[in-house]
């Protein structure tokens, strides 16, 4: 069993003794590369999760910015929309909401609204999805990492190239991983090779 599949069991088993009068959100975060995706399919798989994707609520431009990476991680995601989201979720409420446009990649919302539908757990996958505006929220916060050599792999077969446009955000994941979202403030911690 990979330690990936260990760790679906591990989270299955431990929320199996979640009260059930309850949406549950789980968070998994972890720098670009880590197979957070991946994963939070095959946990939702698991345990029949609804999948919120962290991406959708990004925010931080189609240009390379100058300001601080702690600036940039603040910005990257709109979390206040996430927030409304998921907190609709947790209710138990159905949400719709417009996702950024990765494919025109000018700034804009998609034109079509995504719907996602409360179960017993909902599963926020992204970067910044662990952040502090968003823990109370969380029943669990899973926290994705690999080697370094493993991640460039994965960006470069799945980006092509990285760029000074991707390079500012790998600047503010790493202060993010290091100042907001330490390793300490996860209940599981996932060695994703």
């Amino acid at each position: 069993m990979s330690e990936s599949q260990s760790a679906v069991a591990k989270i299955v088993r431990r929320l199996a003794d979640e009260p059930r009068d309850r949406v549950h959100l789980i968070a998994i975060d972890g720098r670009s590369g880590t197979g957070k995706s991946t994963f939070a399919g095959i946990l939702a798989k698991a345990l029949d999760a609804t999948v919120v994707d962290g991406d959708d609520f990004f925010a931080g431009g189609i240009e390379v910015r100058r300001d601080a990476p702690r600036e940039r991680a603040a910005n990257c995601i709109d979390w206040r929309r996430l927030r409304t989201a998921l907190e609709q979720l947790r209710e138990g409420k159905s949400v719709s909401y417009r996702p950024f446009d990765w494919d025109a990649f000018d700034g804009s919302l998609a034109a079509e609204s995504r719907t996602k539908h409360p179960g017993p757990f909902v599963i926020v996958e992204g970067v910044y999805s662990a952040r502090p505006e968003l823990a109370d929220l969380m029943t669990m916060r899973v926290l994705l990492r690999t080697t370094p050599e493993v991640r460039m792999e994965r960006l470069l077969r799945r980006e092509g190239e990285i760029g000074p446009w991707e390079r500012q955000w790998h600047e503010a994941e790493d202060w993010y991983f290091a100042e907001e979202a330490r390793e300490s403030t996860f209940d599981i911690i996932v060695n994703n090779q």
